[in-house]
């Protein structure tokens, strides 16, 4: 899953490649510049509904995806059950 930054780095990315400054995207998308540079930092926590307005005004969407579960390495298991 990615992390918030990771998000907000795509959608940074992304603006920039459209040529966007985030008051374009606010004028566009409705949402306070503030808000926008939340999102870009990784730092926002709000609504869902304000992260569609911001994804869809830099044609980006959010997908849902099955969770992929990993296994630990050897050596982690190793410690994990070593006797002290």
């Amino acid at each position: 899953m990615a992390t918030r930054k990771e998000i907000g780095e795509k959608i940074k990315l992304a603006r920039k490649n459209l040529g966007y400054t985030q008051k374009n995207v606010s004028e566009k998308s409705g949402v306070n510049k503030t808000t926008i540079s939340e999102i870009e930092n990784g730092h926002f926590t709000g609504s869902f509904d304000l992260f569609e307005k911001v994804l869809s005004c830099v044609d980006l969407q959010f997908e849902v995806v099955p969770k992929k579960h990993t296994l630990p390495q050897w050596d982690e298991i190793e410690l994990l059950f070593r006797e002290n």
